[in-house]
């Protein structure tokens, strides 16, 4: 049986995409027959900019992927920030570049999940993924939801957590709030979901 190939493909500023990140393709890995890799997409901002935001060094042992290199994997994980609602630009811009892949409809068929971080309760955490799947529409992947299949961990009302039926997602408040335990759970069992779908859907 030949190996099946999961993408985690982010945009992290501050670090919590990117912590996100690993433990989805923890997840991934968690299935047998499944290779998961992280990519980062490149950075928009120049390096003046960046440091007057004080944006932490990228993660140098993760890759910056090419949109060619898409067409590589069987399915996908999109993790970024929102920035209004929507996407960061440096993750639209990415998809923005693989015009001559969605002329061939090449990545039609793949399946693929969405993850997150915002800033704070309105600051998207539905919405975001939402206007995020028209991306996977023109090119014909298949968006995968979570819906509650998380069990309980979506109902946890005594602390503060991010994500929802459309993916897993974390709340970076001013910057300073990373990732919790239980939103990192949700992000391992989400990396293992969208694996072993794609891997079903693949054999």
């Amino acid at each position: 049986m030949s190996t099946t190939k999961i993408y985690v493909v982010y945009y992290s500023l501050h670090g919590h995409v990117g912590t996100m990140a690993r433990r989805i393709q923890q997840g991934a890995n968690s299935v047998q027959g499944v290779e998961a890799t992280l990519w980062q997409v490149p950075e928009t901002l120049s390096d003046v900019v960046l440091n007057k935001i004080k944006a932490p060094p990228k993660e140098v042992d993760v890759q910056e992927i090419k949109p060619e290199q898409l067409l590589e994997a069987d399915g996908f994980l999109f993790g970024f920030p929102s920035r209004f609602g929507v996407m960061a630009a440096q993750f639209k811009a990415f998809f923005d570049a693989t015009g001559e892949i969605w002329q061939s409809q090449a990545l039609a068929g793949k399946p693929a999940g969405i993850f997150w971080s915002t800033g704070f309760h309105g600051g998207g955490q539905e919405l975001t993924a939402l206007t995020s799947i028209t991306q996977l529409a023109h090119h014909g992947m298949i968006f995968v939801p979570l819906g509650y299949t998380f069990g309980s961990g979506m109902m946890v009302m005594n602390e503060v957590k991010g994500g929802s039926p459309y993916g897993a997602g974390t709340f970076a408040a001013d910057g300073t709030r990373q990732p919790t335990e239980l939103e990192l759970d949700q992000a391992f069992y989400q990396g293992k979901y969208v694996a072993e779908l794609t891997k079903k859907l693949k054999n």
